[in-house]
């Protein structure tokens, strides 16, 4: 079987990180790559005899993933979140393709479903949304992107049938703590670019976000919160862009 590293990059989250790592200890090596917790984290972390942990100030999300990539022993690299578990199911598939003498692919979709206010979200966008999250690291790396990084694989990719459950946020609470944070990186991306937003498109994105992430997206279906995320992620696009605006004033 071809072997495998988990890569995570953390901060803060002994809350989340047990059943994280609770869901990747079959796996050959994983890899931690902590940027300065001042909580319990890392103590946790070496609890398990195949964690590995590496202190690194955060560079951005794609370069501290990739970092996390570079410390890696094996092959094959498998990226999750801190707050994200991988199913049974999951792990069955993965095994099964690297079990094979020769893996037919350089990189796999990963299925990721949103568990919100404690609800699995069972239809729409947020169930089973694709990301490429297994790959081969001699074919594939993160892009430098502060926010919303991705994995560029050069060859063929396929997507896996079954899921990691994303468990984003630990309340409401926690929610808005992390819009905070991806509103502002968007606002200083965007500056660097040189990007402008007027009022009427920052007024006009609100309702069609929601028109978009409700309808669109299925999460009508997915009860009143459905409706909750539909409005926060509504919510979030008119504040990231009325950061840019007041940015844009000075």
């Amino acid at each position: 079987m071809h072997k495998l590293s988990v890569v995570i990059i953390t901060f803060n989250e002994q809350n989340r990180i047990r059943p994280t790592l609770e869901s990747v200890k079959w796996c050959d090596e994983i890899i931690v790559v902590d940027s300065g917790s001042t909580d319990k984290t890392l103590d946790i972390c070496r609890e398990y005899k195949n964690c590995k942990t590496y202190t690194q100030p955060f560079l951005g999300y794609g370069q501290q993933k990739q970092y996390a990539v570079g410390k890696a022993s094996n092959e094959w690299i498998l990226s999750i979140d801190a707050d994200e578990v991988v199913t049974t199911y999951l792990q069955n598939e993965i095994t099964g393709y690297l079990s094979l003498p020769v893996v037919p692919f350089n990189g796999f979709n990963v299925p990721i479903t949103l568990i919100f206010m404690k609800r699995i979200f069972m239809y729409g966008y947020e169930n089973k949304q694709p990301h490429l999250r297994l790959f081969n690291k001699n074919k594939g790396a993160f892009d430098a992107s502060q926010l919303h990084e991705k994995v560029l694989v050069g060859g063929a990719v396929i997507t896996l049938k079954n899921e990691v459950l994303h468990c984003s946020y630990a309340d409401i609470t926690h929610y808005f703590q992390k819009f905070n944070n991806y509103t502002t990186i968007y606002k200083d991306e965007a500056l660097k670019k040189g990007k402008q937003v007027s009022r009427i498109k920052s007024v006009l994105r609100f309702p069609i976000e929601f028109f978009k992430h409700y309808l669109l997206r299925l999460n009508v279906l997915n009860g009143f919160e459905g409706f909750c995320w539909s409005l926060i992620s509504a919510f979030s696009v008119f504040v990231k862009y009325i950061k840019l605006y007041e940015a844009n004033l000075k």
